[in-house]
């Protein structure tokens, strides 16, 4: 952009009929970033006119996701009463029916649109004809030029009707200086009449869009590209209102590794689930950012105030954008792994707790097993599995044990190893020691390799394979490692 915008004013318009998409929550963090940026507005509307899909279950849990994430609103429902906040209330779509009737009432006056009583069974006949001689199949209705009193009076009469926004007689091609595309050319044949009001006086998207935008002073439009279709329609009903047109920038697609619309079947794409999956907002959005956006310095871990300070449209980029899952969770782990230790414990308790794991309550016990665990979480939840040989309750010898439980070696290895362990004179152990205690039953038993170490780790924690011994044996005392090695004694 040229120079920097004023009184900016953007929005994010989610419907309430399912989860907040990864691709939704990016949208919403570009409107946030510009903001920002230029010490603007964000606002957050309700597109919930399809009542039938819309449920208060959904636009709450979009609410906590946009709070989870950061993503603060200046106008719209309240995260905490879901009341409106902001001079231009209500930003619910379904509370402002009186406003979108007013305005259509508008353009029927000025003969810009018209009330259309054909059926659905005439609309597909005419449109079966107009297919079959090879025309354009948009509504040509025989009520065009009905007059605004003579279709009072068969609505009086009970007659169903839409209201339909007049197009034929706009010959011309409406160009759109698109933010982040260019220019775009929609020449008007490209859609027929169309529908503002459905037969239940239901307002269709686009005319709520033009309404709301108009209305709440919204003075760009940023929004994921699969809306540049409706945005010929929006600029009709624009000029037919007479309103100025805000700036419009159509953001790419989020794709899958296989260049196709982000989905669920190749994994999460709810922000809700990426969240009980253990991942953190501020890596999340960070990631989110640079779906598409460059930083001006390339740099990729990134503060959500970097973010906001360097910000701008002409580094976001047309093409579409792949979500790499891998590269997420490794800037994840470069987030977590910067938060001070007793912040990382803080986050990955509630992931303990919920997994039932009864761990010491000791801080310093608490400090040293996240500065030992670290390095090898990526997300929170990672740490259920790390912790988990910890908790003597969870304590088991798997069946894939068995064989080894079964040789001449193991007994032998795990008496020596338990002897050992007995003359420690200490109630844990250091690496070291732990490392000086496995020498000396190698030297004792006369084992080495698997013969080794397959016994010693499935008494500590009931397999073969697992974590690094190394790093659990200093996270927990004497007592618990003598009666595990106990459990595995008696079973060889």
């Amino acid at each position: 952009m040229s120079s920097a915008p004023s009184n900016v004013r953007v929005r994010f318009a989610p419907s309430p009929t399912g989860y907040l998409h990864v691709g939704g929550a990016r949208s919403a963090l570009f409107n946030y970033l510009f903001a920002k940026k230029y010490k603007g507005k964000f606002i957050l509307r309700i597109e919930d006119t399809d009542q039938a899909r819309s449920t208060g279950e959904s636009l709450q849990t979009m609410i906590q996701d946009l709070k989870w994430l950061g993503l603060n609103w200046d106008e719209g429902p309240s995260p905490e009463t879901f009341k409106d906040m902001g001079p231009y209330a209500p930003y619910k779509q379904s509370e402002r029916q009186d406003i979108y009737q007013q305005r259509a009432l508008e353009l029927l006056q000025a003969g810009k649109a018209y009330y259309c009583f054909m059926t659905d069974e005439e609309i597909e006949i005419q449109r079966e004809k107009l297919k079959a001689a090879g025309a354009q199949t948009h509504v040509e209705s025989p009520y065009e030029n009905l007059t605004l009193s003579e279709a009072k009076q068969r609505l009086q009469k009970g007659d169903k009707a839409v209201v339909r926004f007049k197009t034929r007689h706009l010959k011309k091609d409406y160009i759109l200086n698109d933010l982040i595309r260019g220019e775009v050319k929609f020449p008007s044949d490209m859609v027929g009449d169309f529908v503002l009001l459905r037969s239940d006086g239901m307002p269709v998207y686009n005319f709520c869009c033009v309404v709301d935008d108009y209305m709440m002073k919204i003075s760009h439009v940023l929004r994921a590209e699969e809306h540049l279709p409706n945005t010929l329609r929006q600029l009709m009903i624009y000029e037919g209102l007479g309103w100025a047109v805000p700036q419009f920038g159509h953001i790419s697609l989020v794709l899958d590794d296989d260049r196709q619309k982000l989905s669920k079947r190749k994994g999460a794409v709810a922000c809700d689930q990426f969240k009980t999956d253990g991942y953190l907002p501020e890596a999340l959005i960070n990631y989110l950012a640079l779906l598409g956006w460059t930083h001006p310095e390339q740099k990729e871990i990134l503060t959500l105030d970097e973010m906001c300070a360097s910000f701008s449209l002409d580094r976001v980029h047309p093409s579409g954008a792949i979500f790499d899952r891998v590269k997420l969770k490794w800037l994840n782990a470069q987030h977590l792994r910067a938060l001070p230790n007793a912040e990382i414990y803080k986050k990955i308790q509630p992931f303990l707790n919920n997994a039932g794991l009864k761990l010491p309550d000791d801080s310093n016990w608490q400090m040293q097993s996240v500065e030992l665990f670290k390095p090898y979480m990526e997300i929170l939840s990672d740490a259920v599995n790390l912790y988990s040989p910890l908790d003597d309750n969870k304590y088991e010898i798997a069946a894939e044990s068995d064989e080894v439980l079964k040789q001449d070696f193991t007994k032998t290895v795990l008496t020596v190893w338990k002897e050992a362990v007995s003359a420690h004179p200490k109630e844990s152990f250091s690496e070291a020691e732990f490392l000086a205690i496995q020498d000396e039953v190698k030297n004792k038993s006369g084992q080495k390799g698997k013969n080794l170490f397959f016994p010693i780790r499935i008494a500590l924690i009931g397999k073969p394979h697992g974590a690094e011994l190394k790093i659990l044996v200093p996270l927990m005392n004497k007592n618990s490692i003598l009666k595990r090695a106990s459990i595995a004694l008696a079973k060889c």
